[in-house]
C-alpha cells in the first residue's frame, strides 16, 4: 500500500509518518510538504535513506504537484494546514488559500485518480465552546477564529464529496495535540522555551480556558485507525481523558523546571478566545482506538525534550520575525490593559 501524507514535514504528520512505516512494514509513504515556517525535514532525518519514504516539496494549492505526487498512491491522509488561530487573526486570506482551496485541489486530484481512501485531518477547534459536556461528531459546528473557520469549510467539503462524488473520505477532529519538535508558537513549546530562557510567559486573559490534552502518538494512533477503519462520509473525534485549564497547564510546566511562578505574566485576552473545548471519542474507541498516554509522564517527557534540545527552537525563534514581533507586542497588552 502507497499512502500520500500531505504536511508530512510538520509537527503532527511527522510523527504520524514515523509511526506508521514503523508498524506497517509493507507500508510505503509519500510525504507533499510546502515546508512554509513551520515545516522541517530535519524532523524526518532518519527516514532519508529508507526506500519506502519519500519526499516531495511542493504545495497543495498547485493541482499539477499534488497530481504528480499522487500518482500510484492508493491511499492520502491529509494533514497539510495553517493551524495557528493567533497567525489566522493577523492574515485570514492565507488560512482560507491553504485549508478551504488546498484542501479542494486535494479532493479532486483524489477524486480524478480513483483513490481508494482519504482521510482529511481537522480539530476540534470546529465545534466553538461548551461550557458543560462534551461535543459528539453530529453536533452542529460554530467556529469562532479564521482559523477554525476555514478547517470547518473544508470539512464540509470533504465530507460532501462523498456524498456528491462517492470518495471515500473519513474526517478527524483531534484535540489540543502536544509533543516533540512542535513548533514554538504553540502554548506548551512556547512557555518551556521561555521558561528555559527565563522569559516571561504571556498567559491569555484569566487563564482559566479549558483545554483538552492529547499526546501527539495517541493523536497518530487515532488517524491511523480511521484510515484503516473508518466509514465513508463520516467524522471522527480523537481526544484524551485529560482536561486543563490553561494557568494549570502553565503551573506544571513551571514546575517541572523548576522555574518561579513569577514568570507567569496575564496578557489581554485574545479575540473570540474560545473558553472550554471538549469532544467525546466514543466513536473512534468503537473502532478499537484507545489513549494510551500518561498526561504526566507525557508532559514531562516533553519538556525535558525541549530542554534538550535547545538548539531546535533558539533557531527558530530567532528566524521567525513574525513569531518575536507578535509575542513582543502580547507581552505590552497586560489583562485589562
Amino acid at each position: 500500500m502507497k499512502v500520500l501524507v500531505t504536511g508530512g514535514a510538520g509537527f503532527i504528520g511527522s510523527h504520524l509518518i514515523r509511526l506508521w512505516l514503523k508498524k506497517n512494514n509493507r507500508l510505503e509513504i509519500v510525504n507533499l510538504d510546502k515546508l512554509t515556517y513551520c515545516g522541517d525535514v530535519s524532523r524526518l532525518a532518519e527516514l532519508r535513506s529508507n526506500p519506502r519514504y519519500q519526499f516531495v516539496e511542493g504545495d497543495i494549492c498547485d493541482p499539477s504537484v499534488v497530481e504528480r505526487a499522487m500518482r500510484g498512491c492508493d491511499g492520502v491522509v491529509h494533514l497539510a494546514a495553517e493551524t495557528h488561530v493567533d497567525r489566522s487573526l493577523l492574515n485570514a486570506k492565507v488560512f482560507i488559500d491553504t485549508n478551504v482551496y488546498g484542501t479542494y485541489v486535494m479532493l479532486e486530484a483524489a477524486r480524478k485518480a480513483g483513490v481508494k481512501r482519504f482521510v482529511h485531518v481537522s480539530t476540534d477547534e470546529v465545534y466553538g465552546s461548551r461550557e458543560k459536556g462534551f461535543f459528539k461528531e453530529k453536533d452542529a459546528l460554530k467556529p469562532t477564529s479564521p482559523y477554525a473557520i476555514s478547517k470547518t469549510a473544508a470539512d464540509f467539503m470533504a465530507l460532501g464529496y462523498a456524498e456528491s462524488y462517492g470518495l471515500n473520505v473519513s474526517v478527524t477532529r483531534g484535540a489540543n495535540t502536544y509533543g516533540s519538535y512542535q513548533y514554538p508558537e504553540k502554548v506548551i513549546p512556547l512557555f518551556v522555551s521561555n521558561a528555559i530562557s527565563n522569559q516571561a510567559l504571556p498567559l491569555y486573559g484569566d487563564g482559566l480556558h479549558v483545554r483538552n490534552w492529547l499526546h501527539v502518538e495517541d493523536h497518530s494512533e487515532g488517524i491511523i485507525k480511521v484510515f484503516e477503519k473508518g466509514k465513508k462520509g463520516e467524522a471522527y473525534n480523537i481526544s484524551s481523558s485529560v482536561y486543563s485549564t490553561n494557568i494549570e497547564l502553565t503551573k506544571r510546566i513551571l514546575k517541572i523546571l523548576d522555574k518561579p511562578l513569577s514568570l507567569i505574566q496575564k496578557v489581554k485576552d485574545r479575540a473570540g478566545h474560545d473558553r472550554r473545548y471538549a469532544i467525546h471519542p466514543g466513536k473512534l474507541k468503537a473502532l478499537g482506538w484507545k489513549e494510551k498516554a500518561n498526561f504526566s509522564r507525557g508532559l514531562e517527557t516533553t519538556v525535558r525534550w525541549y530542554q534538550e534540545n535547545q538548539d531546535w527552537w533558539k533557531a527558530i525563534k530567532e528566524k521567525d520575525r513574525d513569531f518575536k514581533e507578535y509575542y513582543q507586542k502580547a507581552y505590552t497588552q497586560r489583562a485589562g490593559s
